[in-house]
């Protein structure tokens, strides 16, 4: 009976050292802004709070308002504490985002598109990948994004960008260079923020308008957390590259936990998903199925 059971125990241990050998990355750092972030324009309308540990941004009918970080990474894991603009805030855009700097760009993308009061509000990521985009997914958040802060990151490694809302994966892009796929590694990027009117498309494909009698309309922030390999814009490669954390074997993949709630989120508040949209793209993406998209 004994010796029957020592297969299954060691399968047992199998299963949970390959459960462990995926993990979830450390836990954000809090900093003041300055630390990390410089405005971009329209200074004005750019609020310290508590000696920096808080930013609010505004937005009227003249201008909106943004921030980037000071440094140039290529990798890492990059957070963001956001409380977004409360009640009416149809056509207004959040941003929070990574890209580089020349013609054919990468770009990790998350946009906040405002809503009618009452109406959820929408959440969408894109990548590009020199300088190709049209890699647009929408989900309704499970929250209310205006009452609290929560927190938004990408862990971004040479193996996949990982999209995450607190502790959820809500998307992976994978590296699919071997399917033909470009994926970002050789093209440093800074981090950018922005509040800003987009009223031609950002509600209802711009069927609904700004209102702005409720303007100022203003987000929130918080955390300001980055832990990347600081590259300038001229190299193509992380100095210390294979030595981070997020370099590690357990950071190439999600582990079955992560997989199960990227799941979770597809399936209960998935609103649109390039890898469905037959109209775009008649013959699937090839990155879609490596990415479990489908």
């Amino acid at each position: 009976m004994l010796i029957k059971m020592v297969p299954k125990l060691l399968l047992v241990l199998l299963v949970a050292a390959m459960a462990a050998m995926a993990a979830s990355p450390p836990k954000p750092v809090d900093v003041p802004f300055p630390k990390n972030y410089v405005p971009t324009w329209a200074t004005d309308h750019i609020k310290y709070i508590n000696g920096g540990n808080e930013v609010q941004l505004s937005l009227d009918k003249w201008t909106g308002t943004g921030f980037q970080s000071k440094g140039t990474y290529l990798f890492g894991h990059f957070s963001m504490q956001i409380k977004m603009v409360p009640g009416d805030s149809a056509g207004t855009v959040t941003a929070f985002y990574l890209s580089s700097q020349n013609a054919e760009h990468d770009e990790i993308d998350f946009e906040f598109l405002g809503n009618r009061s009452g109406q959820p509000y929408i959440l969408q990521t894109n990548v590009f990948s020199g300088g190709k985009g049209n890699r647009e997914q929408r989900i309704y958040l499970w929250f209310d994004p205006t009452k609290d802060y929560h927190a938004y990151s990408v862990l971004w490694n040479m193996h996949q960008i990982i999209f995450f809302v607190d502790d959820v994966p809500i998307r992976v892009f994978k590296n699919s260079r071997d399917l033909g796929v470009r994926y970002p590694f050789n093209q440093p990027m800074k981090i950018y923020s922005s509040l800003w009117n987009a009223d031609d498309w950002a509600t209802r494909g711009g069927l609904e308008k700004t209102d702005w009698s409720k303007a100022p309309f203003v987000a929130s922030y918080r955390g300001f957390h980055v832990d990347g390999c600081e590259a300038s814009v001229a190299e193509s490669t992380c100095a210390t590259q294979g030595r981070r954390w997020w370099d590690q074997k357990a950071f190439d993949d999600l582990d079955g936990m992560q997989w199960r709630k990227l799941k979770g989120v597809r399936d209960r508040y998935t609103i649109y998903n390039y890898c469905a949209d037959k109209v775009r793209s008649p013959a699937m993406p090839p990155e879609c199925t490596r990415d479990r998209d489908i």
